[in-house]
């Protein structure tokens, strides 16, 4: 839910090249979709004005893959099935992971301020680090306004267009400026004690949780991800890439459409190696790991429940989502079929991620969608095809959902 925050979801969809669906050698152990109703959805999805589309379901011991579009518009080659991409504001749960455990540790407390371990840092304009909780950080209660307005690549991409983006897109910034940025504005609010339950997204927090975390460790975020979370579970695809000018294959080209301009253009290479959104996953992987999460599997049960308490995702003034609630770093949303699931969408510049597992952990969809837009009713109508491939996933009665 990165660049959904970013860009107030305003923007014109990309005109996507109806590609045919290509078979190749599915991923060890998973079945393609062909004629399956997950294929059907995808190739939904599609339609909706994506250059590609690939996604990953999961129903106990059955896999099942499937792939629409095109990897490429100018090769035409299809979506990769074991695609790399950006899974951007995905990122936050696995940080949140990661601080979860320390808590079990005893090395962070939930209710620990956090100018007890950043002094200084949240301060000014009103921002006052003594009255915001780690808990509220990981649960978008603490007011704070979202750098990400001011982050000089997004700003460019938004006011100049694809010409900013490329003159912004390699640099990088130590996390202390970033927090700076939000620094500068007035807080929504300052929260009035450990029950706070007004809410609103800010990748604000999620930068001061991975300061955190290196405070409390002596290593950075990218390091305890790998250390307690990707390496135990054998990820091996998930990672920050150490080079922002190299990105990792196989993948699909990442593109965007930009305000006020028809034309898609190809945004896979940019320095994001942030704790808001600076992963890089494979469908297959992030599936491994919210059934990991999910079993129980990462976190004691006592950081697992902290973990699912849940605020009502409502932006101040504004209207909830659909039922949507917001624990620590994780998401839930209602199935039609009854009962719900826990996620964390993201998005990035040209990609976004959308995915849902069972809290038992032994069913799970993850869809990736290589175009990006600035028109808002492009993007909604997007976010409902995959809302409704999810949930028909995670309500089907048997695994392959085939017809």
């Amino acid at each position: 839910m990165r660049a959904r925050n970013v860009y107030t979801r305003t923007t014109a969809v990309a005109a996507a090249a109806a590609a045919a669906l290509a078979l190749a050698a599915a991923p060890a152990g998973a079945r393609t979709a062909e004629g399956s109703a997950l294929q059907r959805d995808l190739d939904a999805l599609r339609r909706t004005g994506v250059t590609g589309t690939w996604a990953e379901a999961t129903a106990g011991r059955r896999t099942l893959t499937a792939r629409s579009g095109v990897a490429d518009l100018a090769t035409g080659r299809p979506v990769p099935r074991n695609a790399h991409y950006r899974i951007g504001s995905t990122t936050k749960t696995y940080v949140a992971v990661v601080v979860l455990q320390l808590v079990a540790e005893g090395r962070i407390g939930l209710d620990d301020t956090v100018e007890r371990w950043l002094p200084g840092v949240v301060a000014g304009n009103g921002n006052d680090g003594r009255k915001i909780t780690v808990r509220q950080l990981l649960r978008h209660n603490s007011g704070l306004h979202d750098y990400i307005l001011d982050q000089p690549m997004y700003k460019a991409a938004v006011t100049e267009g694809y010409r900013g983006f490329v003159r912004e897109r390699f640099r990088t910034h130590r996390p202390e400026e970033l927090v700076a940025m939000a620094m500068g504005h007035r807080p929504h609010w300052v929260p009035e004690g450990p029950d706070e339950q007004r809410w609103s997204y800010s990748n604000t927090n999620y930068i001061l949780a991975g300061m955190i975390i290196e405070r409390a460790t002596g290593r950075d975020w990218k390091e305890e991800v790998r250390t307690r979370i990707t390496g135990p579970l054998g990820l091996r695809r998930t990672a920050v890439p150490p080079d922002p000018r190299r990105f990792p294959g196989p993948h699909a080209t990442a593109y965007q459409r930009f305000l006020d301009d028809d034309r898609l253009y190809d945004v896979t290479l940019t320095a994001d190696a942030y704790a808001d959104g600076g992963l890089v996953a494979t469908t297959g992987e992030v599936g491994r790991f919210f059934r990991a999460l999910m079993r129980g599997d990462l976190l004691p049960p006592a950081q697992m429940a902290e973990m699912k308490e849940t605020v009502p995702m409502r932006e101040p003034g504004g209207a909830g989502t659909s039922g949507g609630r917001y624990g620590l770093g994780l998401e839930w949303s209602p199935l039609t079929c009854g009962g719900g699931y826990w996620h964390h969408g993201g998005d990035s510049l040209g990609v976004s991620n959308r995915l849902g597992v069972a809290p038992d952990g032994r069913r799970s969809v993850v869809v990736a969608i290589s175009t990006e837009t600035l028109d808002e009713h492009t993007e909604t109508t997007k976010d409902a095809a995959a809302a409704r491939l999810i949930d028909r996933a995670l309500c089907a009665p048997t695994g392959d959902r085939s017809s």
